[in-house]
């Protein structure tokens, strides 16, 4: 499966570019639910996934990557225009030292170990009805209670923390059994007031 966004090639079964970290398929811009190219309506909640609503708008100019959500804090002296005022929780998580980890390792040997830490992170953040703003090289962004609205989402970025936690110490342990330095990740969760705005491209 070719990655639209680096265009690399990937096993058939892949859900996520094995260069680039990108998803391999349509991402619900309802539920972040990730479907297969060829999909045109979401498995998980039903959406059009093809229509004239969807333009595969990516954070980085790439397709294929859920809708972004342009998030600006709230100025009481502004009135909210064109948003919708709400209290969200960011979770924020990345690999520890991952330039140092990596500067003497072959590029392919550390995607290999980069990306297994990336997919964890992501599926526990998504877990918890997580909705993925931002995959870095190393990291993710994700937000709850926006675009999703869940009255307990301070509590759910909380439960995704530590799953993430405890998906990388047992990734973490298999790396130390193969005779690998083990890698440790920083988790930062914050809720506030905000303005949330699709981006109509």
């Amino acid at each position: 499966m070719r990655c639209i966004n680096c265009q690399a090639e990937n096993p058939e079964a892949a859900r996520f570019c094995n260069e680039c970290g990108k998803p391999l398929g349509r991402v619900c811009d309802r539920c972040g639910t990730l479907s297969p190219p060829a999909a045109k309506f979401c498995s998980e909640c039903g959406a059009n996934l093809a229509g004239p609503a969807r333009a595969d708008r990516g954070l980085e100019g790439g397709a294929g990557v859920a809708a972004p959500i342009r998030i600006v804090q709230p100025d009481a002296a502004v009135p909210t225009r064109d948003g919708e005022r709400k209290t969200v929780t960011a979770l924020f998580a990345d690999i520890k030292g991952s330039t140092e980890l990596m500067e003497d390792l072959d590029p392919e040997e550390a995607r290999a170990l980069v990306d297994p830490a990336l997919q964890l992170m992501i599926e526990a953040a998504r877990h918890y009805d997580g909705y993925i703003v931002q995959s870095t090289g190393d990291g993710i962004f994700a937000l709850y209670g926006a675009p999703i609205a869940h009255e307990d989402h301070p509590q759910r970025a909380l439960y995704a923390a530590l799953r993430m936690q405890e998906g990388i110490r047992q990734y973490a342990a298999r790396l130390r059994a193969d005779g690998r330095a083990p890698i440790e990740i920083r988790i930062g969760v914050n809720t506030g007031e905000v303005v949330v705005r699709s981006i109509k491209t």
